[in-house]
């Protein structure tokens, strides 16, 4: 078996560890000439039981390890003599310690499971999942924080249906830590407000950029946030087969239509919002087909930027290609699994998706 296939068999077979050593420790005991100990394969055994066995399990290795000490004893006639009795003082007292520590260790996994069921909810806050449907649109995202067990980071989007049409968003937010979380939660409540009152999409851009040079003025941290966010605003107008897209120094959308899978490239490129005035004109406003069939693909620099063994980096164009059908969450899916096959599992950076299909509305 290949190196990942090892942990992963050892993954599902990690109870059966303590057990095998014990076998281990008796085979070497009642198999050697009594000058061979196996004080070292019950000590193991008895250690590794407490993080990976109950209370309960953990006590009956204990157990079993000093019976099988003392029973190897009395079978080589040995008794009571020093070195004896101080290898079954050692069993006992490793047997203690491994007790404690596994009452340690299920304290900590209980707090441990709290801390995620808050990060859980502050997600569903943040980032709540978007409507199944509106009309004929079809809609599936899916997040995944570079930080393991966080579940929010500075990746942000969201789906809005407004008197103007639905309206979405994705961004990238530079920095880490606290203040590109608070960054995110700026950004998606102005997006909120300002897509459902603003008539145009330049005014839900303008929205987005005050919000993140004010958000960058209050943080005093502008060093590490940098001070700016990239991003798609997308908006699809009731009753026409199109969506309008501006974009904010972000990575192009993949449009997937029935003959072909492609790049949405901006017609000019523009700064992130944040960093408006160092451009002297506004991002243009892209309108793009969108009939029956097609699926757009927004996404951030995570799934981009994610890299093999090789250190090539991960074309959405061609994974987007490799899907199994339109469907927006048959499509995440196979392209996150696509994904983890080219990282082997690492992750470098947050990654979010958002995917839209128009869908007939009889479906």
């Amino acid at each position: 078996m290949a190196g990942p296939e090892v942990w992963q068999w050892l993954e599902g077979h990690r109870r059966l560890m303590p057990a095998v050593l014990l076998v281990a420790a008796g085979t070497v005991d009642f198999l050697t000439p009594p000058t061979v100990s196996a004080s070292a394969f019950y000590a193991a055994a008895i250690l590794m039981a407490a993080p990976l066995l109950s209370l309960r399990g953990t006590v009956v290795t204990g157990v079993c390890a000093f019976l099988l000490d003392l029973v190897a004893f009395v079978y080589f006639g040995h008794h009571g003599t020093a070195p004896e009795l101080s290898e079954l003082a050692m069993v006992a007292t490793v047997s203690a310690v491994a007790v404690f520590l596994n009452r340690l260790l299920h304290h900590l996994q209980t707090q441990l499971r709290s801390a995620r069921d808050i990060a859980a909810a502050v997600q569903c806050a943040v980032l709540p999942d978007p409507p199944k449907a509106s009309g004929p649109l079809r809609f599936a995202a899916r997040y995944e924080a570079a930080q393991t067990d966080a579940q929010i980071g500075g990746d942000l989007y969201a789906v809005l249906d407004t008197p103007f049409g639905v309206r979405c968003v994705i961004g990238d937010v530079r920095g880490k830590g606290m203040d590109a979380v608070r960054a995110v939660v700026a950004s998606i409540v102005t997006f909120r407000e300002a897509a459902l009152y603003e008539p145009s999409l330049t005014g839900v851009v303008k929205r987005l950029e005050r919000a993140a040079v004010l958000e960058t003025q209050q943080s005093g941290s502008e060093t590490e946030l940098e001070g700016f966010i990239t991003g798609v605003v997308a908006e699809f107008p009731r009753h026409e087969r199109a969506v309008r897209l501006v974009n904010r120094g972000h990575p192009a959308p993949v449009l997937l239509l029935p003959d072909g899978v492609r790049y949405v490239e901006p017609s000019r490129p523009a700064v992130p919002l944040g960093m408006a005035t160092l451009a002297d004109d506004q991002a243009p406003v892209d309108m793009v087909d969108f009939p029956e069939g097609a699926t757009l693909l927004l996404y951030t620099d995570g799934l981009t930027e994610a890299r093999d063994d090789r250190g090539a980096f991960y074309d959405p164009v061609a994974g987007a290609a490799i899907a199994p059908d339109a469907r927006p969450e048959a499509l995440l899916d196979a392209l996150l699994a696509d994904v983890h096959r080219h990282t082997g599992g690492r992750r470098a950076d947050d990654m979010a998706l958002l995917a839209v299909a128009c869908a007939p509305e009889t479906t």
